[in-house]
């Protein structure tokens, strides 16, 4: 009897080992193309947008619901002006509408200035695609409904580059403190992030539960992440903005993929 059960117990140990090197290899992954860091979000609910006691939110915050998404991978900071040169060099991407210098001189900071499509064909040439508006709300906040990717609370080191921190872009990856609990960073601040949906202030009222995608259409889609330049209020994980496909000034993005 005793015999059986040390033998059970090796095979348990083992198991589990085994089983958590299996979840640290696969929770990051580099992408072929481009070099950016993949990371891996697990399936399963999320509480999404905000509560009544949340006295930043917006109306279109609410109602706070709860939402399944399946597994997916995320990019771990903003897409670079050096990444984004390579799909200029690729010939699959075009020129920002107004390049800065930092563009030409600054390769880690976030490739900003383009357009909602010109974000689409830069995560097509890479393999991937803009993140829904769900995704990127989990990647950024976890589980837990707290108010920013690091937790409900302001710490007192520089967790994301507002308010004219820095009065300036910050090289992606510059607050360590800054990183969501899934380990992404940058989904606080330095440029807004283009997602894939479209944009409707009442639609957390008719939200689906599961993998939900936005509106079937509309003129403006959902930003999300505050920037540089934006107030305290605006880098909270729930804050929801819009802008026409078009527009062209501080919009950078990121891109995710289906497991």
């Amino acid at each position: 009897m005793q015999k059986s059960f040390l033998i059970l117990s090796i095979f348990l140990i083992s198991l589990i080992a085994s089983c958590s090197n299996l979840s640290d290899s696969e929770t990051n992954q580099v992408s072929e193309q481009d070099g950016m860091t993949l990371v891996y979000i697990p399936e399963g609910e999320f509480i999404m947008g905000s509560s009544d006691e949340d006295k930043d939110a917006a109306e279109d915050e609410k109602p706070q619901h709860k939402v399944y998404l399946d597994a997916y991978w995320i990019d771990k900071t903003e897409v670079t002006n050096g990444m984004y040169n390579k799909c200029l060099d690729a010939g699959a991407c075009t020129l920002p509408v107004l390049p800065s210098e930092e563009f030409f001189e600054a390769p880690n900071q976030p490739v900003q200035g383009l357009a909602w499509t010109q974000a689409v064909d830069y995560c097509e040439w890479v393999g991937r695609r803009l993140p829904t508006e769900a995704e990127w709300e989990k990647a950024a906040r976890g589980t837990d409904g707290r108010l920013y990717p690091w937790g409900n609370e302001l710490l007192s080191e520089p967790t994301a580059n507002y308010d004219f921190l820095f009065n300036q872009f910050t090289d992606v990856g510059s607050f360590e403190l800054g990183a969501s609990p899934y380990g992404v960073m940058d989904m606080a601040g330095n440029v807004w992030e283009w997602t894939s949906d479209w944009y409707s202030e009442d639609y957390y009222a008719n939200s689906r539960y599961e993998n939900p995608t936005g509106p079937e259409s509309g003129n403006i889609k959902v930003i999300r992440s505050g920037a540089w330049n934006t107030v305290l209020r605006a880098i909270r994980v729930a804050n929801r903005h819009w802008a026409f496909p078009g527009r062209d000034d501080i919009l950078g993005f990121r891109c995710a993929k289906d497991q």
